[in-house]
């Protein structure tokens, strides 16, 4: 997977991994084909990438290849400390990405945990272990990315209290800002309850259409309300982008060239160039 993203950077080694939660409240704005393309992308270029399916769809775990007959174990069976998250991460066809698979297992995870003390914490602390695991390695994870439902319930707090920070897949339409205002909101609880060092990493706006007045509308609102903590990278809409999923791969391995997989391809450069760890040669 040849990209040109790397002529004119040098890396620079992470200190520890870093966690990104791909969230919204609000269903069908890309949280699921953001985790599969910028994953692939940071993969692409480099890094090594572990991805959580936490949606009880497991539509992440779908759209990279992972037939659901042969998910015998999964996110949910580290969540509820069954088994530690290193049996659970099975190898993905794209090269240094892995994946945490999901099965309709975790529809019930709320009522298994609800009772715990730490029933916030659950995800934190099998990454903890598994981390803990995994610094040997002469490759070590530099990023997950965590896929959440698009709801506000057990598994997506688990998500946040478990984070360095939320990237916001934004579709570019109608209500955009409403959906937007309400996940500020509820990253703004998790931050004075559960994880005070949670913060928003970026604004990925998705479902670009140029054609459309009303989404440059929306672009110009959206950067007007959160400034520069939205991507420069614009995601269109892109028939590649939709059809991938049915064929068990990202974006990226379906059609390379195609401007979705181009985009998402910025976007994973200009994710790592905010994070400090590239710098111009």
């Amino acid at each position: 997977m040849s990209t040109t993203l790397t002529e004119d950077v040098v890396r620079v080694s992470p200190a520890k991994p870093r966690v990104l939660v791909m969230a919204n409240q609000k269903g069908g704005v890309g949280k699921t084909t953001t985790a599969i393309n910028l994953g692939t992308a940071l993969a692409a270029i480099g890094e090594r990438v572990l991805i959580i399916d936490l949606d009880p769809q497991g539509n992440a775990s779908t759209g990279l290849g992972i037939d659901r007959k042969s998910r015998v174990l999964s996110s949910y069976d580290a969540l509820i400390g069954e088994r530690p998250l290193r049996d659970v991460v099975t190898p993905t066809a794209v090269p240094r990405l892995s994946i945490a698979p999901s099965t309709m297992d975790l529809l019930g995870v709320e009522l298994e945990i609800a009772g715990d003390s730490d029933r916030s914490y659950k995800l934190r602390k099998a990454l903890q272990t598994f981390f803990a695991g995994d610094e040997s390695r002469p490759d070590p994870i530099s990023y997950v990315l965590v896929d959440c439902p698009p709801s506000l319930n057990l598994l997506t707090i688990n998500a946040l209290a478990a984070a360095d920070a939320v990237v916001v897949p934004l579709q570019c339409e109608f209500f955009a800002l409403e959906g937007l205002s309400q996940l500020l909101t509820t990253v703004d609880q998790v931050r004075r309850t559960l994880n005070p060092a949670l913060t928003i990493h970026g604004v990925v706006l998705t479902m670009y259409d140029p054609r459309n007045s009303l989404a440059g509308q929306v672009v110009a609102d959206v950067r007007a309300h959160m400034g520069d903590k939205v991507y420069d990278t614009v995601i269109p809409r892109n028939v590649r982008i939709s059809e991938a999923p049915s064929h068990g791969k990202p974006a990226l391995l379906y059609d390379l060239r195609c401007a979705g997989s181009q985009a998402y391809l910025k976007l994973a450069s200009e994710i790592i160039q905010r994070e400090g760890r590239w710098r111009s040669a």
